[in-house]
Order: C-alpha cells, then sequence, then structure tokens
C-alpha cells in the first residue's frame, strides 16, 4: 500500500537533486545570452526584412547587391583588413622568431611595448599620425619645407599603414608563443638530412605553427574589419561597412534603420564565414606534436646580437610613437587645431573642468563590467571543463558569436531589440555595460579556461569529499585557486573595454559619454590639445594596468 506513496517522494527528491546550483547557473547564462545575444540578432534580422515603407521585402538586400556604393564598402572593408593581415604577418612573424629563437637585449621591454601599442585603441594611432603625417602635420610640413614633397596619411593606404602597425602584435604574440613550444626534434631531423635552413623554416617550422599563426591572422583580419574609429578619421571619403552601417543607422539628415541592418547582418555574414574557412583550413591536416624538446635560445655574437636587437627595434618603436606623440602634445600649448611654442597643463586643466563626467563614466562602466565578467567568466568556465555536456558545448558555441560580431552592429542591434517595451534600455548605462560584458566576457573565460585545466581535480573532490557542498568548494577552493591567472587576463579585458569605441559611438547619449567618445569628438572638432590629454589618461591607465597584469601573471607572462 505504501509503495506509490514512497516512489513519487523518492522521484521528487531525485528531480530537485538534478537542479543543484550548477544547473541554475547553467540556466542563468542561457538566459543571458539569449535575451542579449540571440535575441538582438534576430531583431536585427527581422529589421533587415523590412523596406523603408515598413513593408516586408527582401529590398534591401536587393539593392545592397546591385548598388555599387554598397559593393565598395564592402570590397574596400575586404581591402584594407586583407593587407593589414599580410603585412601584419610579414612584421610580426620575423619579429616572433628573432626574440624566441636568439638571445637579443631588451626582451621585456620589447614585448611591454608590443602589447601597449596593441592595447590602445587604433583610433589613438589614427589620430596621433594626423597629427604627424597629416596634411598638415609637422613630419609632413618638415618634408616640405626641405623640399621632399609627400603624400599625407589620407585614404585607403593610410588606414592599412595604421592597421598593420596596431594589430601586427596579434601575429607576434601567438606566433611567439607557438615558436617556444614547438617540437625541435622535427627541425633537427630535416637538418641531418640536409635541408638548408630557409627550407626548414618553410617546410616544418611554419607548418607547425600554421594553426596559431592563422589564428592570430584571423584576430588582424577580423578587428580590422570591424574597425570603425581608424577609417572614419583617416578615410576621408574611403567608406567601409562599418561606416556605412553608422551612418545608415545615424544620420542628421534622416537615416534608414532598415539599410543600416542590412549592412549589419552583411557584416556578421562575412565574419562568420572568414571564421569557418580559417577553421577548415586548419582542419584539413594534422599538426599535432609531442613538445617534448622545446627549442633552446641560441647565443650569438655581440656584433649581430646588437643588430637583430636593433632590427627588433625598429617595428616596435614605430608602433609605439603613436602613445608618445599624444603624451607629449598634450603638455604643448593649442589653441583650437593651432599648436603653440611652449609647454603647459591647459589641456589637463580644460579636459577637468569641461569633460570631468566623461572620464568618471569610463572608469565606472568598466569596473562594473568587469567585475561581472569575473563572475561569470569563472562560473561559466567551470561549467565547460568540470561539467561537460552537450548543453554546456552549445553554450561554448553561443559564446563564439561575440569574436565575429563588429561593435557597431552589437550596438545597432541592442538599440533596435531594447528601445521598445517590455524592456528599455536605449540612452541608459546600462546598455554599455551589458554590450561591453558580451564583447569581452569571451576573452575572461577562455583565460579561465586555461587556468581551470591546469587545476587538478582531486582538491575539489577532497573538499567534497570531507562534506563541502560543490558550490561552497568552488567559492572557497576552486575559485580562489583560479584567481591570480583569471585577474590577469581580466585586466588586460579592463583595458579593452576602457578603450572601447565602436559599440559606445552607438549606444551613447550625452550623459553616459567616455573618453574614447569624447576624445573622437574633439579630434572632429580640431581640439587636439584636449583630444591628446584624454588620450594620455588612457595611455598611462594601459600601462598600469599592464604592469599589474604582468605582476599577476608572474613568469608565466602575458596571454592575450
Amino acid at each position: 500500500m505504501q509503495q506509490p506513496i514512497i516512489r513519487p517522494a523518492l522521484a521528487s527528491r531525485l528531480s530537485l537533486k538534478k537542479w543543484d546550483f550548477w544547473t541554475w547557473v547553467t540556466v542563468a547564462v542561457y538566459l543571458f545570452l539569449l535575451s542579449f545575444i540571440v535575441y538582438p540578432l534576430f531583431s536585427l534580422f527581422y529589421a533587415s526584412l523590412f523596406n523603408e515603407k515598413g513593408v516586408l521585402s527582401l529590398q534591401n538586400y536587393d539593392n545592397f547587391i546591385k548598388l555599387k556604393y554598397y559593393r565598395d564598402a564592402l570590397f574596400n572593408s575586404f581591402k584594407v583588413s586583407g593587407l593589414a593581415t599580410l603585412f601584419a604577418i610579414l612584421i610580426g612573424v620575423p619579429l616572433a622568431y628573432i626574440t624566441t629563437r636568439y638571445n637579443i637585449k631588451f626582451k621585456g621591454l620589447i614585448n611591454i611595448m608590443v602589447i601597449m601599442s596593441l592595447l590602445s585603441p587604433p583610433f589613438i594611432g589614427a589620430y596621433s599620425w594626423i597629427l604627424m603625417l597629416g596634411n598638415n602635420g609637422f613630419i609632413t610640413r618638415f618634408l616640405h619645407d626641405i623640399g621632399i614633397p609627400m603624400k599625407s596619411i589620407y585614404g585607403w593606404h593610410g588606414i592599412v599603414f595604421a592597421f598593420t602597425l596596431h594589430y601586427y602584435p596579434h601575429i607576434y604574440l601567438y606566433v611567439s608563443g607557438a615558436l617556444k613550444t614547438i617540437d625541435t626534434s622535427l627541425e633537427e631531423a630535416a637538418e641531418s638530412l640536409g635541408m638548408p635552413g630557409w627550407k626548414r623554416l618553410l617546410n616544418v617550422t611554419f607548418p607547425l605553427i600554421f594553426p596559431t599563426l592563422s589564428t592570430g591572422a584571423l584576430m588582424v583580419f577580423m578587428a580590422s574589419f570591424a574597425d570603425f574609429g581608424t577609417p572614419m578619421l583617416l578615410g576621408q571619403g574611403f567608406k567601409v561597412l562599418p561606416i556605412l552601417a553608422y551612418e545608415q543607422f545615424i544620420s542628421e539628415m534622416g537615416g534608414n534603420p532598415a539599410m543600416a541592418s542590412t549592412l549589419s547582418v552583411v557584416l556578421i555574414m562575412c565574419s562568420t564565414s572568414i571564421l569557418f574557412l580559417q577553421r577548415y583550413l586548419v582542419s584539413r591536416k594534422n599538426y599535432s606534436m609531442t613538445g617534448m624538446r622545446t627549442p633552446k635560445v641560441k647565443s650569438l655574437p655581440p656584433f649581430l646580437k646588437w643588430g637583430l636587437t636593433a632590427l627588433v627595434f625598429i617595428p616596435a618603436t614605430i608602433s609605439i610613437i603613436p602613445q608618445v606623440t599624444v603624451v607629449v602634445t598634450s603638455f604643448i600649448k593649442t589653441k583650437g587645431p593651432v599648436f603653440h611654442p611652449g609647454f603647459s597643463l591647459d589641456s589637463y586643466k580644460e579636459i577637468l573642468f569641461r569633460v570631468p563626467k566623461a572620464i568618471m563614466n569610463t572608469y565606472t562602466y568598466s569596473s562594473i563590467s568587469i567585475i561581472i565578467m569575473i563572475a561569470m567568466g569563472m562560473m561559466v568556465a567551470y561549467l565547460l571543463v568540470r561539467r561537460k555536456s552537450k548543453i554546456t558545448a552549445m553554450l561554448d558555441s553561443l559564446l563564439m558569436v561575440p569574436y565575429v560580431m563588429p561593435g557597431t552592429v552589437l550596438g545597432i542591434s541592442l538599440i533596435i531589440a531594447f528601445n521598445k517595451p517590455p524592456l528599455i534600455l536605449t540612452g541608459t548605462w546600462i546598455i554599455l555595460v551589458i554590450s561591453y560584458v558580451i564583447r569581452k566576457l569571451p576573452y575572461t573565460i577562455r583565460s579561465s579556461t586555461a587556468i581551470l585545466q591546469q587545476l587538478d581535480k582531486s582538491v575539489e573532490e577532497a573538499s567534497i569529499s570531507l562534506g563541502v557542498p560543490p558550490a561552497k568548494t568552488f567559492f572557497k577552493t576552486t575559485a580562489r585557486l583560479m584567481a591570480p591567472g583569471v585577474l590577469s587576463g581580466a585586466i588586460l579585458s579592463w583595458v579593452t573595454t576602457i578603450n572601447e569605441l565602436s559599440s559606445t559611438i552607438v549606444l551613447y547619449y550625452g550623459a553616459t559619454a567616455t573618453i574614447t567618445v569624447t576624445i573622437y569628438s574633439e579630434v572632429f572638432t580640431s581640439n587636439y590639445g584636449t583630444g591628446a590629454a584624454l588620450a594620455s589618461i588612457l595611455t598611462l591607465t594601459t600601462l598600469i594596468s599592464l604592469l599589474i597584469a604582468n605582476k599577476l601573471a608572474g613568469k608565466k607572462g602575458l596571454q592575450l
């Protein structure tokens, strides 16, 4: 008689037991991603299916294919991104090979310089090159005065130049990591067979590091393809897709949000195609190796050592020039776009008087974002590493979406999704924080996952065997062990957040303006002194953050 009563009770207890802490975390993460990634993207795609009159049609896609104006913007995007990727490889690979294989001088300084050039906003680099190589730049004027005519930085060639010097560190860092762990027995076997050095590089070394090199190249291409600030400052009529999407969405003459949505969908489709192409190329061959014998650093004679050191310092120095330029010019007396002889703190006094809220907003929004990213990143990493299943595998795939989503596209999709009931976020600081978390969360998750994979499960199992619940074990034990490595990666995410422009320029309004938006506005209104002062604040913050992250990373070094 009691059996039918006991079984439902037992079934109920078992059902409740399944819904443990990590199940609720999984549900919460899915709700967040569905709400702020999937729903906005669906809203974006849905909006692209309506013409200007609000009628359901494919007219916008038909216009994109037929009109040369849009096709040229797509071609221009591929042109500057492809060339920037090619030149970044030509600079980054030799630089990585020299620094990892030979005992050149000042390796630590070179790494700091290279990473600094990567972590600063690309549009600040563009602004600095305008000061130096613009129509009235001081290098341009100097060369003209001595009778050497020189074309200004404006145009597609200037965009490629700025992209190359800003993004080649991706190649350098990825390839350096691969060259440090490559198995030298394969190279030694090729050498014993009489293969010359340059042939070993082409036929053995480069094929082995191809997956890593292709990942770095993908990062350069995607970053260039999605960048908004640099083409906007240097283009002077040279249109790329992110600029076109922004102008169609926000226009003083009355924009076309439906066409902006269409351009955004095209941007995502192109980015996704490039991502799948890279993965296909890597999957065609097996690149595995034992890694038992890592390469030793070769000693060079003094003359050759100093020669290679000087050679490496050339690109590292040129790429750091924009940061030095903005710092120096921030102390020069200015009146509007004109610099005057002498130094002063007037530019700093002006920004502290005129735009203190933008400075406060930047650090406040970024700090809130990084706290959310650390908490979510550590818990999601635990789900992906310790609780593997089809559900978490799907979660991992969903987290890849922000990798292929340009900032302007993200901003447009969030506005389309949340500018009407039941949830109106447009015009609030909350939508900025959400965009920052979405864009940078994957990086925090990757660093957390890498740390967790190195931790032995026996520590957690011992804690649980002593009666400590799994959730409490995570917060009291696992999270503390993960903290140093996670914080190092999180600081780098925080740096990229304070330097974010492309999504902020779409989502902000007057009261929520940040430093990057204000710099952009100051440069466009030719207030170069105040723009340089604000850029210097970001540069100093980046340098301090980088030193802290480097200290936390210890001997392992920074992993970007």
